[in-house]
């Protein structure tokens, strides 16, 4: 059992010297571990029951497949963040084959698009795969009639949803179904909403949003100049209103990204978030979505605590991965006569009092037929 660790930049913000980089960077890599380990004690909770393509068998897809594809690709995520040899690296590996094997190496995604051709999830969980050289031809040679069709494309879905689609067709090399740029304009994050419109509902799709355009943080590149100062200045206020409504899930989402934005916030912005983190887990290490941390022996502590511990390994590895490539990073250069350093504006934050009043699920698996899917409030 893992006892939870130092929460990192456990100092106060006000009048604190910062953390020495490579102190922070330990105690991020610390947390992420932590989590990750935590995951990896309980692979077995993520394995697939026998009978998932028999449509008679009443499976939940959102307590089967669902937490299966989000391993799948939190851990790719924290493999791409991380530097081969480091345990963290080598636990994200062993989760994304444990994935794989489960999915018999994309022949039950394969089965499952046979019998739901107008479900979206066994693409956009295949993609996440496809993008690590995990590939299955039938799978996608199938993908590639059924995503030609015009029942295909006129698949009704929110605008996030079809965002995700459109990068899982990139990601298992289909041609897209629509524009990248025009879908992302028609998102929530996309029209810049005023700021005190944020909700829980809201904040699960902004993160998404943001995870479907830097392929999970790893191109934050593609993030466009104006919704990229956009969420630095306002990420501030909206981290605040979670920790204050302790929503740990969405919280470790929004820390994600952060770190998947051309330019980071200053850490003394994010500091106080790791440390309520790292505070609230449970005795075993474990995060809960909400709330106050849940014994082990709780008949749903899993069920409660699987995301939120997953997504806080993604969210610390991710913000390490940044650390450690700004450290290594050559120093800026100055102006011609000695002036300061040449840095990029930092907007300033504003304070936002909206707390989030809807309770959500992240990461539903849209397009699954009626019987076998049921929504998680």
């Amino acid at each position: 059992m893992n006892t939870p660790a130092t929460a990192p930049g456990d100092l106060a913000v006000t009048g604190a010297p910062p953390h020495p980089p490579t102190e922070q960077l330990e105690q991020l890599e610390q947390l992420a571990g932590d989590c990750l380990r935590w995951i990896s004690g309980h692979a077995d909770r993520f394995r697939l029951p026998a009978e998932m393509t028999d449509p008679t068998a009443g499976t939940e897809l959102n307590w089967t497949m669902k937490p299966l594809g989000e391993l799948a690709q939190l851990a790719v995520a924290i493999r791409r963040a991380t530097p081969p040899g480091c345990e963290l690296h080598a636990t994200a590996d062993q989760l994304l084959d444990l994935s794989w094997h489960e999915l018999r190496q994309g022949e039950l995604l394969l089965e499952l698009f046979h019998g739901e051709p107008h479900a979206t999830y066994p693409l956009e969980i295949y993609a996440a795969f496809a993008g690590e050289g995990l590939r299955h031809d039938g799978f996608e040679a199938f993908a590639r009639d059924l995503c030609a069709t015009r029942a295909w494309r006129g698949t009704e879905m929110d605008p996030q949803r079809r965002l995700g689609v459109i990068n899982a067709e990139r990601r298992a090399r289909l041609t897209p179904t629509g524009d990248r740029d025009a879908a992302l304009r028609r998102t929530w994050l996309g029209v810049l909403p005023e700021p005190w419109a944020f909700d829980q509902s809201a904040g699960y799709s902004l993160t998404h949003v943001v995870f479907h355009i830097t392929d999970w943080g790893a191109r934050p590149q593609q993030v466009p100049a104006d919704i990229a100062g956009y969420l630095r200045t306002w990420l501030p206020a909206w981290l605040d209103t979670c920790l204050d409504a302790e929503r740990w899930d969405l919280t470790c989402e929004l820390l994600a990204v952060d770190s998947a934005l051309p330019t980071p916030l200053d850490p003394r912005h994010t500091r106080p978030a790791w440390r309520r983190l790292a505070a609230a887990r449970g005795p075993d290490g474990a995060l809960p979505e909400g709330g106050p941390a849940l014994l082990p022996e709780h008949p749903d502590a899993f069920r409660l605590s699987y995301h939120s511990t997953l997504a806080c390994a993604f969210a610390a590895a991710l913000a390490a991965g940044r650390l450690r490539a700004a450290e290594a990073a050559p120093p800026p250069e100055r102006p011609h006569g000695g002036g300061a350093p040449t840095a990029g504006h930092r907007p300033s934050p504003r304070d936002d009092t909206t707390h989030p009043q809807h309770r959500a699920h992240p990461g539903d698996t849209d397009g699954a037929t009626s019987g076998r899917r049921e929504e998680q409030a």
